[in-house]
């Protein structure tokens, strides 16, 4: 079969597509002829070294998948061949082929596309449990997403939607910002132009509830500083490159809470949560209430070229890689 290998710690262009043996699922695995894989912030970062999760080289990286069972390991129920799945691995998606646990693993729900399934696991059970369980958004409370047009982002918006919330969307382009309208966000606001705090002192004055913050960089303090009284801002990411540094007399002035969402984590440390999670997601899914955005499709082979297009903060949307085209 063929993959792509991270042999050498290093940026997208490193990675090469060679042949490879197809993997053999053990005890409580199942192997699945990968149909899709979306690409995902940390695929940027694994490949680097960067990464919480360091794999041994060489690896595949691709985390989210979606495609049909081809083999059953020991001590697996529930699958057989030719079983159309969507799971989640924690690298191997980018490859003809890719085991993954059984737990992991669930059912294609019906009526969902195989693509649409590959866009779905980290970034909205990501975005789900940020919102929901750390964040413990309520109903008509706002939302401020920052970096809203991307993968997390957006789903960050939808769920928010339809947890009863109203939501200011936060991107850095115009064109980003109707994507997000577009998704059912309420207040659009362009942090590339003017000032940050004072756009949000316009838009709502009282700050916002809840911050979902995937992007950190220069634009976490100044959101941080215009959060609403006891309000949660949500640390998922650092897109924007830079860990920034904030002041912890701020979380005293406003009575708030900077809060950790570390979702790899949680799906190990939580499994039944997890579940629980897909559960209402798959739900939302099936009811309209959320509905990934596939923005770009790229072949095995164009993998590099799907990672950098993600780095780069070119991306709107989910970026989908197809192994068996």
């Amino acid at each position: 079969m063929r993959a792509v290998l991270c042999k050498e710690w290093g940026p997208p262009e490193r990675l090469v597509v060679e042949d490879v043996p197809a993997p053999e699922p053990g005890e409580g695995q199942v192997r699945v002829a990968v149909h899709a894989c979306s690409v995902n912030f940390p695929d940027t970062l694994i490949i680097e070294n960067k990464y919480q999760f360091k794999p041994d080289r060489p690896f595949s990286p691709g985390s989210d998948i979606a495609g049909v069972v081809t083999a059953v390991g020991p001590g697996v129920s529930g699958f057989s061949n030719g079983d159309k799945v969507m799971g989640m691995i924690s690298w191997g998606g980018f490859a003809e082929e890719a085991v993954c646990d059984a737990g992991r693993l669930a059912p294609l729900p019906e009526g969902v596309d195989l693509d649409v399934a590959a866009a779905f696991p980290m970034v909205y059970g990501t975005s789900y449990h940020a919102l929901m369980d750390r964040g413990e958004l309520k109903a008509g409370e706002t939302v401020l997403v920052l970096g809203a047009a991307g993968g997390v982002g957006l789903a960050a918006v939808e769920i928010a939607k339809a947890a009863g919330a109203k939501v200011i969307a936060a991107a850095s382009t115009e064109d980003k910002l109707a994507v997000c309208k577009a998704h059912g966000a309420d207040q659009l606001l362009n942090y590339s132009e003017g000032d940050l705090r004072k756009r949000l002192k316009e838009i709502c004055p009282e700050g916002p509830d809840v911050i979902y913050d995937p992007v950190g960089g220069d634009l976490a303090e100044p959101a941080f500083r215009s959060i609403g009284w006891r309000g949660r801002h949500l640390v998922v990411g650092f897109a924007g490159g830079e860990i920034p540094k904030i002041p912890l007399n701020l979380c005293l002035l406003k009575n708030a809470a900077l809060v950790g969402v570390f979702w790899g984590a949680y799906l190990a440390k939580e499994p039944q949560s997890f579940r629980k999670d897909m559960q209402t997601l798959v739900g939302w899914l099936r009811e309209g209430k959320i509905k990934p955005l596939i923005s770009e499709r790229y072949s095995l082979g164009e993998a590099p070229q799907a990672i950098r297009a993600l780095a780069d903060r070119k991306a709107t949307g989910k970026i989908i890689v197809e192994p068996q085209r």
